[in-house]
């Protein structure tokens, strides 16, 4: 419960800080998966992220997944987050932060 407790202060103070100290963007993958699940919490997230600048797939990023996923950067199961990785990575992002 405390653990839990804790993520959640941890998560608060950092969407606090978002807006002023970085300069956040997200990716298509990323508004599909605050898309999903229950549908006021979703209007929540989508609220929070549409400001945020969109970083666009691309086949250089899907090849790049590709190989992350084939060097066992990230399991094989988790093919999507080898493509936040690949699409943070081409962007030039300094860190990804889920």
């Amino acid at each position: 419960m405390f653990l839990v407790a804790g993520h959640q202060q941890a998560t608060f103070e950092f969407w606090e800080r978002l807006d002023s100290e970085f300069e956040p963007f997200v990716s298509v993958l990323v508004i599909k998966e605050a898309s999903r699940g229950d549908s006021d919490l979703a209007a929540k997230r989508l609220q929070a992220i549409q400001e945020f600048q969109i970083i666009r797939n691309n086949d250089a990023a899907e090849e790049l997944a590709r190989a992350i996923i084939k060097g066992r950067g990230v399991p094989e199961a988790c093919s999507e987050d080898a493509l936040h990785i690949a699409l943070a990575a081409m962007a030039g992002m300094d860190f990804v932060a889920t």
